[in-house]
């Protein structure tokens, strides 16, 4: 099979590839992160919780350090961190010390939007002097760019580790969806789901996420000290998740069918993305063995979380461009890569139109895990 055939397949890494969209525009990730903020707010009462813990058992640490992985850009790379902050001020005023320095680790493959997220690093430095003073000693943050399915820290560097909405993507696309004749198994989709042709396309993805994950939970043993937690977040699935990657599935063959995409393009495209279900991700972690499961919660998030106010239906479409555009931040990179620049304002204008056909027959929600891990 020609290579140019499987542009995003199991032969191309995806840190290679994927990023959010970077800068301030329409489509940037900056602008289109309300449900990643919405789900880290959500994260919060774990997030204070785990730290609090930590910094009791280990006082008394002169330093506190921390990586949030798969950070992105935008003012939501500062969230984690600013929590973690407000936390260790709270406990170190009830017990009388004072706060220990904070050192905080952001990381994210090489093609993320750093220098946008560093430019808001003064006014979050700022905003930290002004309203702790003196009393919070100082907050040191770095980048570490690279993907977090190989190591990043020396081992026992780490108090404290959050990856909110990250996890769900993949280090490739499953190698199985392809058989021994060189046969796309999905050809006619770009993710699993219910409609699947093959029933080994589930497998595939489960096989790769199952990998993945594991791979993931060894590497962040090792880099945490003894007793430290993590807090993840992810897209889960269960019977009220609403799938907006079969919905781009939905809009190519469309325009395959137009003649606007060739036929092959659709046929050797698959999202390097799983989203798992809560019992799924249960059972790699007890398998795994590094990690007590302190939480290990589903919570579902509207498709509309941040636009609900534009529920007119006389509106058309546009009920619809809020989703397409949030979509549209984190997907851009693999589906230009792939069909070309030149279709994605025509795909992404078509995906809205879906999404306000779902909304309108009351569809459309976010299947969310949250996760409280502490390392064995």
């Amino acid at each position: 099979m020609e290579k140019v055939v499987c542009k995003i397949a199991a032969d191309i890494q995806v840190a290679e590839i994927l990023h959010m969209n970077g800068g301030e525009g329409n489509y940037s990730y900056a602008n289109n992160s309300v449900l990643q903020k919405t789900v880290i707010l959500k994260a919060k009462p774990s997030i204070q919780e785990s730290v609090a813990e930590i910094y009791t058992k280990c006082l008394p640490a002169k330093c506190f350090t921390i990586a949030d992985l798969g950070c992105s850009s935008g003012p939501s790379a500062y969230m984690p961190t600013w929590e973690i902050a407000e936390v260790l001020h709270s406990v170190s005023q009830r017990l009388n010390r004072r706060p220990p320095l904070l050192q905080a680790f952001l990381n994210d493959l090489p093609g993320n939007d750093f220098n946008s997220t560093f430019k808001l690093l003064p006014s979050f430095y700022e905003r930290l002097e002004k309203e702790k003073g003196d009393k919070f000693p100082h907050c040191f943050v770095a980048a570490v760019p690279g993907s977090f399915y190989g190591r990043l820290f020396r081992p026992n560097a780490l108090h404290f580790i959050f990856s909110s909405y990250s996890l769900h993507w993949l280090s490739q696309v499953p190698k199985g969806l392809v058989n021994e004749f060189g046969v796309q198994l999905n050809k006619d989709d770009v993710y699993p789901g219910k409609t699947c042709s093959a029933p080994d396309v589930h497998k595939a993805y489960l096989d790769q996420f199952e990998s993945d994950f594991t791979t993931f939970l060894k590497l962040r043993f090792e880099e945490l000290k003894p007793g430290g937690h993590m807090v993840l977040t992810l897209m889960g699935n269960d019977k009220h998740y609403s799938n907006l990657f079969k919905l781009i599935g939905m809009v190519i063959k469309d325009m395959v069918s137009e003649g606007l995409i060739e036929e092959s393009k659709l046929e050797s495209f698959n999202f390097p993305f799983y989203s798992p279900s809560a019992e799924e991700v249960r059972q790699i972690i007890e398998r795994e063995g590094s990690f007590n499961i302190h939480k290990l919660e589903t919570f579902h998030l509207s498709w509309l979380v941040g636009a609900e106010n534009v529920d007119n239906k006389s509106l058309g479409y546009i009920r619809g461009k809020p989703v397409a555009n949030r979509t549209r931040a984190v997907s851009e990179s693999l589906l230009a890569n792939h069909f070309g620049n030149a279709i994605i304002d025509d795909m992404f204008h078509r995906l809205s139109i879906k999404v306000t056909e779902y909304l309108e027959m009351g569809l459309g929600a976010y299947t969310n895990l949250l996760i409280s891990l502490e390392k064995k």
